[in-house]
């Protein structure tokens, strides 16, 4: 253990408590391994200067320069106090001001001559319409002895680190170079084979090249290094846990000629695109394998994952075994159940009079049921009566006992933790066959690194017959006639027979005015609300159209009724919170309004989309925002609105956000292992390291032979990322 022990040691040892304090409590680094993988973010070279001309307002910054003048302005007559030490500095590409007040005026006086290079720190700021940092902190650049050491130093590259205010780049640097002989002591996780064959330098001098690089080429080495340890560690743990998945035994369910899936095929009133049949096949190979299927199905917005969904569920009551189908609202569960017992008709009427021979029972199950129907519902999952359950995730309750669960399937993975994936899956005779849905487009990469322990399946044909959707942003501030027509639309469509979605951030009730004065002592104006905005429309533009509100703090009865009748045609407006997000399927409902757009995520707003031109007739989307032309805001919005295709608008999405976000808080941990690797640009070097992760897996599943990669991942895996990547 002797090497382990000098990475792990902690900071305070080599740098003093109160260094040691400033590290841990604002860039959460403890032990000397967590210093020497703080990267920097970039370098400057001391013979390139950083740019002065385009210095970002109220940011903390690092620049190199030299002085060009100095002068002290003595103000108040009072001598001493009075004085303003004002300081020039350049780089070529403009100038700066540094201004150093009072007494501290006298040390940079004698240090900041003119001719004199530094490197100065501080947050930029505008007085006088003039750019200036404040009181810098600064560091001088002195060559040791006469020319030959100042153009050797010329040539070096400074790192820049992620610093904060109460700690400088240049301190970092310091006690970087206080650990970094300790880096000859770091354990190499890549087994030397794949070092060796992918031509990558080993780690104690990878970590030396990306602190302490003499040149570009070291710096592009050492990163070319470090993405592959956390590629690679990542995937291993990935390939472990499919290596332990597939040890598990299952029970193959086969589909039996002459069925219920049969007979369901038989009354499809149009024919599967090849898609669906393509991704069927893939699903029904796993569930016919003695070993669970774990399979990701992502699927476009009104692809038919539903269909896909229910035909492996028909599957599997054919073989005898159950179905579940977990989704994360109420009002989706209902959703979905009325548009399975719908599709499936007679064959849901299991032991009902006018069923069919072959049907079975399709039971709904939710927290807020009825005692008489949840213990019904109860009675017929424990006796195999109901071969098909839909709920949330009042299914994971103790009291839920199946007769034979055959198959899971979870909707919308990002609203369900994996502790809840993996309750329900406990509860078959033997682990069931898993299929997770999701809407929301995942770019190639994230999915490998994410859902890495889950085989993907994707949709991206839609089904015969939908329509196009048209989107607009509508610039509400700079042009409100637009608004104007925007609500002409929506009667115009009424008018033609069709229904329409008015969508709104916030709901309006008590609950939300109490954080509406937040907002608006936050000198920022609240969110538009679903109540606020109905009464405004039924009085106003959409006056004597049947106007209804739909909001996640309604009963659970309200809800349904009001989507009953929007689904029936009784209401020909629909203002919403998010809650008619993902399944919801009126394909009468043809227009679209999202209010405050700008409050709303990319795939949020493709998601929303999806709700349109869901029927024959185009579907038309407007996003109206009140943010100016330049702001990046709208520059989403214009993204939004160009493309459909929601894996184009994923990556735009990646781009956009920090990927931690994308990534989501239940990735959280594995998130913070990825310092150097960036999801979306790395793409080959993460399936590259899939693919030699699967092979050092299926050759050595234990690891025996690699201790020092056994040791990388206990350090990536501690308790929070193993609970995400051990239930994944």
């Amino acid at each position: 253990m002797g090497d382990v022990s000098a990475l792990d040691e902690p900071l305070k040892k080599q740098l003093g408590a109160a260094t040691a304090k400033v590290m841990a409590e604002h860039l959460d680094l403890h032990t000397v391994g967590d210093l020497l993988h703080h990267y920097p973010r970039r370098y400057a070279e001391r013979g390139e200067l950083t740019t002065l001309a385009d210095l970002p307002l109220d940011e903390h910054v690092t620049v190199v320069a030299r002085v060009a003048d100095a002068r002290v302005l003595t103000f108040n007559g009072a001598k001493g106090r009075g004085q303003r030490l004002e300081v020039t500095i350049t780089d070529g590409s403009g100038r700066l001001q540094l201004v150093f007040f009072g007494k501290g005026v006298h040390k940079p006086h004698k240090d900041l001559l003119p001719g004199t290079r530094a490197m100065f720190a501080g947050k930029v700021s505008v007085f006088n319409r003039k750019t200036q940092l404040a009181h810098p902190a600064y560091e001088l650049l002195r060559g040791e002895d006469g020319e030959s050491a100042v153009d050797s130093w010329a040539g070096a590259l400074i790192p820049i680190y992620p610093a904060t205010t109460k700690l400088e780049s240049w301190k970092i640097a310091k006690a970087v170079d206080a650990v970094l002989p300790s880096a000859q002591e770091a354990l190499d996780p890549l087994p030397p084979t794949l070092r060796d064959g992918r031509g990558l330098i080993g780690l104690p001098d990878a970590l030396r090249k990306v602190h302490r690089p003499r040149t570009r080429a070291d710096v592009a080495e050492a990163r070319d290094r470090l993405k592959w340890d956390e590629a690679f560690v990542l995937q291993v743990a990935l390939a472990r846990r499919r290596f332990d998945d597939a040890q598990l035994p299952a029970q193959a369910r086969k589909p039996v000629p002459g069925g219920l899936l049969d007979a369901f095929d038989a009354k499809l009133p149009f024919t599967l695109t090849e898609g669906q049949r393509k991704v069927s096949k893939e699903i029904f190979d796993d569930l016919a394998t003695e070993h669970p299927m774990h399979r990701l199905l992502q699927g476009e917005v009104g692809s038919g994952k539903t269909m896909v969904a229910l035909r492996a569920m028909l599957a599997v009551v054919d073989a005898g075994g159950q179905a579940a189908m977990l989704a994360p609202t109420e009002v989706l569960a209902q959703q979905h159940h009325r548009s399975v017992t719908e599709m499936m008709g007679e064959l849901a009427e299991g032991g009902m009079l006018g069923g069919a021979e072959r049907a079975t029972k399709v039971v709904l199950l939710t927290g807020s049921m009825g005692a008489a129907a949840r213990r019904q519902a109860l009675l017929d999952l424990v006796t195999g009566e109901a071969g098909i359950v839909i709920g949330t995730h009042a299914l994971i309750e103790d009291k839920v006992q199946f007769h034979d669960l055959g198959l899971v399937v979870v909707d919308e993975q990002h609203r369900f933790g994996v502790e809840q994936r993996d309750a329900l899956r406990g509860k078959g005779k033997q682990p069931p066959h898993l299929l997770v849905m999701t809407a929301t487009p995942i770019p190639r990469t994230v999915a490998m690194t994410v859902f890495g322990d889950l085989e993907t399946s994707v949709l991206d044909q839609l089904p015969a017959g939908r329509s196009p959707i048209a989107s607009h942003v509508v610039p509400a501030a700079d042009k409100p006639h637009f608004l104007a027509r925007a609500w002409e639309r929506v009667r115009e469509e009424v008018e033609n027979g069709h229904q329409a979605y008015v969508v709104c951030p916030r709901i309006g009730d008590e609950e939300d005015e109490k954080k509406k004065v937040r907002d608006e002592t936050a000198d920022k104006r609240p969110p538009l609300a679903v109540l606020e905005v109905a009464d405004q429309l039924a009085r106003g533009p959409l006056a004597g159209l049947r106007v209804e509100v739909l909001h996640g703090r309604m009963a659970p009865d309200d809800k349904d009724a009001v989507m009953r009748r929007f689904a029936a045609g009784e209401a020909d407006v629909l203002v919403a919170t998010t809650v008619i997000e993902v399944g919801v399927n009126v394909p009468n409902a043809t227009a679209m309004v999202i209010m405050d757009a700008d409050r709303f995520g990319v795939s949020q707003l493709h998601q929303l989309r999806g709700r349109v031109g869901r029927g024959s007739a185009p579907g038309l989307c407007l996003l109206v925002t009140e943010m100016p032309e330049a702001s990046p805001a709208r520059g989403r919005l214009s993204a939004v609105a160009a493309t459909l295709d929601g894996f184009e608008l994923s990556r735009v999405d990646l781009e956009q956000r920090r990927e931690g976000d994308v990534l989501g808080q239940a990735q959280s941990g594995v998130r913070s292992s990825l310092r150097m690797l960036a999801v979306i640009d790395d793409e080959e070097i993460i399936a590259a390291a899939r693919e030699e992760a699967v092979a050092v897996v299926a050759a050595d599943p234990g690891l025996e032979h690699l201790p020092e990669l056994r040791t990388a991942l206990d350090a990536l895996l501690d308790q929070e990322r193993e609970r995400y990547l051990d239930k994944g």
